[in-house]
């Protein structure tokens, strides 16, 4: 009995020790790890203050400036004889441009000035009959409005006569040459333009509530095409704001005067604008990459990092934003740091490390 009891302590003893043991463990720290918080690579900048422009975009078109430019036409139906210029070529005003067969306009002129030479001696004759009482006074009222008539016909020959020579009425350059030797030609068809390079605007379109916030005087940026990230064609200032709106397109012409570009302008071609509406001299801005959509359409926040790395969660107000930065009107301080690129993958109370740079 007594070996058997002291088998019994012995083995009651080795199990205490076991539980013992098992109870003295110390934790595993990939279990202390699993409940920590995770570890981001993300890039990090301090907000900024700043001077901000506000923009309104638009979409418009190169044109010539008014008085600057001339789209040229027959002066009646006739046909082209000789055609003195080419598209492209620089002409001095008053240059011949097109010509247009004289046999008509000069049989015309001669007509229209024999038949003014005729009512000016009927009414001569006319005015002294009825002066002497021979015939009756309607016959001077009527030989005078034949002479009117005559008098007008005769100038509208002789302008035609003039105009049998398409002349240049500026200095420029040819932008469209449609006449064709030999080929008919109408008054309703443009067989010449010529524009002054020097003279050529841009007028862009806009809704009548950003055209409100446009003032002459301010300044453009401009780049070819329709959108956003075209060539860049230079800068210019607002010249005039139209004051009715287009009732067809439902939008205001804004004329814009270039200052500087970088190559000449093509007539008729499209430009993206960007309209300069109001500074903000001090405003705190941040990379646009920094922006996370918010829960609501239309809302963003930031995820801000603190002393210790760690980052969360803001919502803030967006004011303005361009291509590459965004002006934060609530919610966000100058010298604050913000996380930029990774921001999507960030989550509250995450820490940020900055990532690692790739070996050379």
């Amino acid at each position: 009995m007594t070996g058997t009891r002291a088998r019994r302590t012995t083995a009651l003893v080795a199990t205490a020790c076991l539980a013992l043991a098992g109870g003295c463990k110390k934790a595993d720290p990939a279990s202390a790890d699993s409940t920590a918080a995770p570890v981001v690579a993300a890039k990090t900048v301090a907000a900024t203050a700043e001077p901000f422009t506000h923009t309104v975009s638009a979409i418009g078109t190169v044109v010539a400036r008014p008085g600057r430019f001339a789209a040229l036409s027959a002066p009646v139906a006739t046909r082209i004889s000789r055609v003195y210029v080419a598209a492209g070529q620089r002409v001095a005003e008053g240059q011949p441009l097109v010509e247009f067969e004289q046999v008509g306009f000069n049989a015309a002129a001669s007509g229209a000035q024999a038949a003014l030479t005729a009512a000016e001696r009927n009414y001569e004759r006319a005015t002294r009959l009825a002066n002497e009482g021979i015939v009756p006074r309607k016959d001077a009222e009527q030989a005078a409005a034949d002479l009117g008539r005559a008098r007008t016909d005769a100038v509208t020959a002789r302008r035609a006569q003039q105009l049998s020579v398409l002349r240049s009425p500026v200095s420029g350059v040819v932008t469209r040459m449609a006449a064709v030797l030999g080929a008919a030609a109408d008054p309703a068809q443009v067989l010449v333009e010529v524009a002054d390079p020097s003279a050529f605007d841009v007028v862009l379109s806009l809704g009548p509530s950003e055209a409100g916030a446009v003032h002459q005087g301010a300044r453009v940026t401009l780049s070819a095409g329709e959108k956003t990230g075209g060539e860049s064609i230079g800068t210019g200032l607002v010249a005039s704001v139209g004051a009715s709106l287009d009732t067809a397109s439902r939008s205001v012409a804004i004329r814009v005067t270039t200052t500087s570009t970088r190559r000449p302008l093509r007539m008729g071609e499209s430009v993206f604008g960007e309209i300069a509406t109001q500074v903000i001299p001090n405003a705190v801005v941040v990379p646009v990459e920094a922006l996370v959509p918010g829960d609501e359409v239309g809302t963003y926040r930031l995820f801000v990092v603190d002393r210790t790395g760690t980052a969360m969660g803001r919502d803030v107000k967006v004011g303005g934003r361009t291509e590459t930065k965004a002006e934060i009107v609530e919610g966000l301080k100058a010298g604050e740091m913000v996380v930029t690129q990774g921001a999507f993958a960030v989550q509250d109370s995450a820490k940020v490390a900055r990532p690692t740079p790739a070996a050379p």
